[in-house]
């Protein structure tokens, strides 16, 4: 039977190792008693005593050391803070899972992101999966954290974005094999729990008012025990829900299928943002116009989310301004202009009228 993330409970490397142990000092044993069995004399006795000791040793060995394993689970180490570096440290060395749950990271800040990209190449060479889950810069809980973190001067969406420009564009780097094993993710729920993973160990935290949850105490636990099995739990019932989150691909774009009439021409993906309501797309070098209309499916949690027919409008001017910083602080600065386009939805042809019935003969 398979845990939800993959590992077989009762088979991890600790508990292997022990009957694997074991059972080599169960061989030595017998092989001892073998001996004993066909010599004759003091050789006999000697190996005789030495055989039944192994044979203790073993037993002992199978029956107790899972109990220390236990033990040593349930152990909880506190930190006075999140030490970057030290993680950066595990990240490099971890070969089966990395997972970071929270808000933003500073481990992608200007200080901390070479060190900490070059950890997580890594990590992926070595073949481990590594799963980011970070807030919806654009959920009310980021806003709501803003203003929790107002002391701080610290703009929750902003850091948000940053990490996942970033994050794209790093991920653009890789190659298939890698790109497969880096999965982000974005939330839209209420952050309550910092969760930073490497292998069977992680570091937890809660966010606390008024302060960065990276200032406070971290706790080291092992992802085994009853700690662990909480924050698992919390980071597969965010990682699995459709209507919450949003890879980062989705975010990050959107597929724009172009149509003439009731043909389909082109097929694009196009950057987008929302802004009260309405959707927008950056349409880059190519410029449709009318009549061509668009067949777009928005992100899964957008009402009315699955695929409709969309007109191209053109932006007035007061209205070109707020969108375009929008798709700045998504994006960040294109390097010449935007053709931006509204999606206008277009009403579904409703039935047609029956035709009118012949007057009667007069």
């Amino acid at each position: 039977m398979r845990r939800a993330d993959g590992w077989r409970p009762g088979r991890t490397p600790r508990q292997r190792r022990a009957f694997v142990v074991g059972g080599a000092l169960l061989g030595v044993a017998l092989a001892m008693l073998l001996a004993a069995w066909r010599s004759t004399g003091f050789l006999s006795d000697l190996l005789l005593n030495l055989g039944s000791s192994v044979v203790l040793a073993a037993i002992s060995y199978v029956i107790f050391d899972p109990l220390f394993e236990e033990a040593r689970k349930a152990r909880v180490q506190e930190h006075l803070s999140f030490d970057q570096r030290a993680f950066v440290t595990r990240l490099h060395r971890s070969f089966r899972r990395v997972r970071i749950l929270d808000t933003w990271t500073i481990l992608l800040e200007n200080r901390h992101r070479e060190a900490t990209l070059e950890a997580v190449t890594a990590a992926l060479r070595g073949g481990a999966e590594v799963q980011l889950l970070l807030l919806d810069p654009d959920c009310t809980a980021a806003q709501q954290r803003s203003e929790e973190l107002e002391r701080q001067r610290v703009n929750v969406p902003q850091q948000v974005r940053a990490n996942l420009r970033h994050l794209a564009a790093f991920q653009a780097e890789l190659d298939a094999k890698d790109r497969r094993r880096l999965q982000v993710r974005v939330y839209d729920a209420s952050p309550s729990i910092q969760l930073y993973q490497w292998d069977g160990r992680g570091l937890i935290s809660f966010f606390p008012v008024g302060k960065l949850s990276f200032n406070v105490a971290q706790l080291e636990v092992d992802m085994d025990s009853p700690w662990g099995g909480f924050v698992h739990a919390r980071f597969e019932e965010l990682w699995e829900h459709e209507q919450a989150t949003l890879s980062l691909e989705q975010y990050w774009s959107i597929k724009v299928t172009l149509r003439y009439h009731d043909s389909d021409v082109a097929e694009v993906q196009a950057q987008y943002v929302a802004l009260d309501g309405d959707h927008y797309i950056d349409c880059g070098a190519w410029r449709p116009s009318p009549p061509l209309t668009a067949r777009v499916r928005l992100p899964a949690r957008t009402p009315r989310s699955a695929p409709r027919v969309f007109a191209l409008a053109e932006l007035p001017d007061g209205e070109r301004t707020p969108v375009a910083r929008e798709f700045d602080q998504k994006y960040g600065r294109a390097d010449g202009d935007r053709t931006i386009l509204r999606l206008v939805p277009q009403r579904a042809p409703g039935p047609r009228a029956p035709a009118a019935a012949d007057p009667p003969p007069r």
